[in-house]
């Protein structure tokens, strides 16, 4: 079974519809091989520098900050839920191509799936940052990769094509957002759907 995840590393429903796809993917058992392939997926791809999360959610939905918070809020305690310790009060967002060229020359080196946790949880747990080639070097030497060879890839436009090549591919298959899961290029499931939608999309596609 091979499930394609569109997503993006400050998209914070992405997180926490990986553990949910973790916990489905655990349910089928030992003896079904599973391989989870990370697609790339910008949310803005036009952002130019770095700005507050805060006053970005408030600028594009046209919503004072208090609003802004209580949404968080929320997201924070759906996320508490699955096991995750979101905090949202100083996130920054910026442009998200470096990460994501970063993960899919990583998921080459197989060490994708440990560089994708490592930038969510330091993302939305601990407000680092992912949009620097200091703090993505830094992340990716955390789970095992090379620096130099880190460096290198960063300071190229490897991959580039690849990241606009998934995100085409997401908007063929019918997807506008992330999260988006494809189950053997058959089975969709979209957005934040709850723990039962995983389950039976799972059960569907072994069964089929």
């Amino acid at each position: 079974m091979i499930i394609d995840v569109w997503s993006d590393v400050v998209c914070p429903w992405c997180f926490i519809g990986r553990r949910r796809l973790e916990k489905a993917i655990a349910t089928l058992g030992p003896d079904v091989d599973v391989t989870v392939r990370h697609r790339a997926f910008q949310l803005n791809p036009a952002a130019e520098g770095v700005m507050p999360t805060k006053e970005l959610l408030s600028e594009k939905y046209q919503m004072p900050a208090d609003q802004v918070s209580a949404m968080q809020a929320r997201v924070c305690s759906i996320a508490d839920g699955e096991g995750l310790c979101y905090d949202l009060d100083e996130t920054l967002s910026g442009n998200t191509g470096d990460a994501h060229r970063l993960l899919l020359w990583a998921q080459e080196q197989g060490r994708g799936d440990a560089l994708l946790e490592a930038m969510y949880s330091s993302y939305f747990e601990k407000s680092g940052s992912l949009f620097d080639h200091a703090s993505l070097t830094s992340l990716a030497v955390s789970v095992g990769l090379d620096e130099e060879s880190v460096a290198s890839l960063l300071n190229s436009s490897e991959y580039s094509e690849q990241v606009e090549q998934d995100q085409a591919l997401a908007h063929q298959l019918g997807a506008n957002g992330v999260p988006f899961y494809v189950i053997d290029m058959k089975y969709g499931i979209s957005g934040a759907q709850p723990q039962e939608a995983f389950d039976q999309t799972l059960q569907t596609a072994l069964t089929a």
